[in-house]
């Protein structure tokens, strides 16, 4: 049996990103809320700060590390599986990797020492800085990463020579013009996972009547973040999507379900894609609606995907209906924040059953609604490596065979799903053994600092003591 290297290696590359993709999306979030926690800490002196800190900080630590793990491998398969791509693009991308190590992962890695190991030995102000710095890691790694990704989405600034990519103009390169949208759309995507992650294990916290007074702070705060952001990001994602009708409207067109160019196009609720035969089946939509949110007049024009060549042409199954997965779930999202915001009096939001059992399970959501919008780009450039430009058959290793890319697709599920596991189990113990007492957080500290080395003042004081 012959295997295609190229659906092979996109199936690999897929469950690869798939797998790191959920990690930082939560890191990047949660790295802000902690350092709030520490900045509360700092600046009121209540003990509960700190205890809430000292436990989330515990959920970050194990998050942060399988992300590392499973974002390694990403690094390798550009060299196994996509050589040819690395190659002809190596003069853009591998300088923009560069920068995401040298100004990102070693800023977190540094200051996450300090976090993680530091408390009671540094002075507090610098522990918060360490927090503060993490999280500004996460931010410019994103950046770093999006920038790399929005170029292929849409490439600028280049220009091929000699079968190779050479940059004319790095600010035009770095920001090209779908970037804005992506990394605004992304950081919105990464507070909501933390702030719904963050509300459902209080909820869940509140459900056990265990330190309730401690996470009914939490909550408060995670359903004001999504209060702000949930709504943003329905703004974000609309300018994004009419930055992509201008930049990619065939993508466009497999999220609509859209095959022929017209105008007054429906907005398709429900529809089975038949991409064999270039139609949808069983359509259920909203007259005129789709041509409204995407022009901004109820008669404008929406592109086809018969406007391209069957070739050129998404899996269009896959892009429709994660789109409606990632938009229902936005929706679900927005309706969360009003409630939050409705159940406030009398502080019925930490005790109202339904809505916290609800919030437990929509902490689950972001991960879910970050996979599918990754599905919608990525899947929806193909069959693009970089867009227009480069096709994924081109960019793949010449040597590559299917049999190679399989063997190695099944070692990678097997061992992300050792790590998953390990995590997991890990992540649960920390969150059944909750945040730490009161009376912990005092031990902790008389260890800590019975254990480091004496100022020279400190040292002068036990001389001067024991005469």
């Amino acid at each position: 049996m012959e295997f295609d290297p190229v659906l092979i290696s996109r199936l690999q590359f897929a469950f690869v990103v798939s797998f790191h993709a959920i990690f930082p999306v939560f890191t990047i979030g949660l790295a802000s809320f902690i350092a709030v926690l520490e900045g509360l800490s700092l600046k009121t002196g209540n003990p509960a700060w700190e205890r809430l800190s000292r436990f989330w900080i515990q959920v970050f630590a194990v998050v942060f590390g399988m992300g590392v793990v499973s974002g390694i491998v990403m690094a390798f398969q550009f060299g196994t599986n996509w050589s040819n791509f690395s190659m002809v693009t190596s003069n853009f991308l591998g300088p923009i990797l560069s920068y995401e190590v040298i100004t990102a992962f070693f800023l977190e890695a540094a200051f996450l020492g300090v976090l993680l190991f530091g408390r009671d030995r540094v002075p507090q102000g610098i522990h918060f800085m360490s927090a503060v710095m993490v999280a500004v890691g996460t931010f410019i790694s994103a950046f770093w990463i999006l920038s790399a990704n929005s170029w292929m989405q849409t490439p600028a600034g280049v220009e091929m020579n000699e079968g190779l990519y050479y940059v004319k103009s790095w600010s035009e390169a770095i920001f090209n013009a779908s970037l804005q949208y992506r990394f605004l759309h992304m950081i919105l995507a990464s507070f909501l996972t933390g702030a719904f992650v963050v509300s459902g294990v209080s909820a869940w916290f509140l459900l056990r009547k265990k330190d309730t007074a401690l996470h009914k702070k939490t909550l408060s705060m995670s359903l004001w973040l999504i209060l702000f952001a949930a709504p943003a990001q329905v703004v974000v994602g609309d300018f994004h999507g009419l930055n992509t009708l201008e930049h990619q409207p065939t993508k466009v067109a497999a999220m609509e379900g859209n095959w022929e160019r017209s105008k007054g196009v429906p907005l398709l609720l429900f529809a089975i894609p038949d991409q064999k035969n270039q139609t949808n089946h069983f359509e259920i939509g909203i007259p005129k609606l789709a041509s409204l949110i995407l022009t901004h007049d109820m008669d404008g024009e929406v592109p086809g995907l018969k406007d391209v060549p069957v070739d050129e042409q998404p899996p269009v199954a896959i892009v429709f209906w994660s789109f409606r997965i990632m938009v229902g779930i936005g929706v679900l999202m927005v309706l969360f924040a009003i409630a939050g915001l409705v159940l406030r009096r009398n502080s019925a939001f930490a005790t109202s059953k339904p809505f916290l059992h609800g919030l437990r399970w929509m902490s689950l959501s972001p991960f879910i609604a970050v996979l599918a919008g990754w599905f919608v780009t990525e899947i929806g450039r193909s069959p693009w490596l970089v867009y227009g430009q480069m096709t994924q058959a081109q960019g793949v290793t010449p040597s590559l065979t299917g049999g190679m890319a399989l063997f190695t697709l099944i070692g990678y599920v097997i061992v992300y799903g050792i790590i998953f596991t390990a995590g997991v189990y890990y992540l649960m113990r920390v969150l059944y053994t909750g945040a730490p007492s009161n009376e912990a957080v005092e031990r902790e500290q008389l260890n800590r600092k019975a254990k480091r080395p004496m100022s020279a003042a400190e040292a002068s004081w036990e001389i001067e003591e024991a005469k």
